[in-house]
């Protein structure tokens, strides 16, 4: 008589950790009663401000919804003590003019959504930012799109090549040139080049006109996701 095994038990897939740092307190409310409605999340910190947030100990690799305006440290100030912590950081804030969603991203956010965005934008803006991709609402990326329309052009558009375009995206996700190097598998060096080449192509010389022009490329926006 063969023993019967024992079943190996199902294995669930991991849900994503997510933290919010809101001081509206009605937003905040129905955020949090969305993420914990959501199956494949696990809801963490929720506080009011990136003070109480370090008392809370989130747990390293979080993603964490954030708004700019915030008591204390507020703005791209924000975004990058959170991302100094080790979270990858989704803005949600009704501050979503040009200059502010550039410095957020400059500092290091994952993405950037409006707050009038709806619940099964900002499910899929969390799921790709926790799969290490990026993500820029329809709304406004179209903002940045049309700021930069708006202005004259001079110069015609020249074409990146495909590993350009894949550090350019990586730059608009607020990648260092390290950790740009380290995703390619190629050197810092090589990073650089291509960093070089690619601000010659679009004129642009800062990381927030980098960003910005990734944005009116489409290769972050429109979809929304890079991965």
């Amino acid at each position: 008589m063969t023993e019967e095994r024992p079943r190996a038990e199902e294995t669930q897939p991991a849900r994503i950790r997510v933290a919010v740092i809101e001081d509206h307190p009605l937003y905040r409310r129905s955020v949090e009663r969305v993420l914990a409605e959501s199956p494949d999340i696990e809801l963490g910190a929720v506080v009011d401000s990136v003070a109480r947030f370090h008392v809370e100990r989130q747990p390293p690799g979080s993603v964490v919804l954030l708004d700019l305006g915030l008591p204390g440290v507020a703005g791209a100030a924000a975004v990058l003590e959170v991302c100094e912590l080790g979270h990858h950081v989704l803005v949600v804030s009704a501050q979503a003019e040009s200059e502010q969603v550039l410095a957020a991203i400059s500092a290091g956010a994952k993405g950037f959504l409006s707050k009038d965005v709806d619940i099964d934008e900002l499910l899929t803006a969390i799921r790709a930012v926790a799969e290490g991709g990026s993500y820029v609402s329809a709304v406004v990326a179209g903002m940045i799109i049309k700021d930069n329309t708006e202005r004259p052009v001079t110069r015609p558009e020249m074409e990146l090549s495909p590993r350009e375009e894949q550090v350019l995206r990586l730059v608009a996700a607020g990648e260092r040139d390290i950790d740009i190097a380290a995703i390619l598998d190629i050197g810092v060096r090589t990073v650089r080049g291509y960093l070089d080449r690619i601000r010659d192509k679009t004129g642009e010389r800062r990381r927030p006109g980098l960003v910005k022009e990734a944005i009116r490329r489409g290769l972050v926006g429109g979809a929304g996701r890079t991965s």
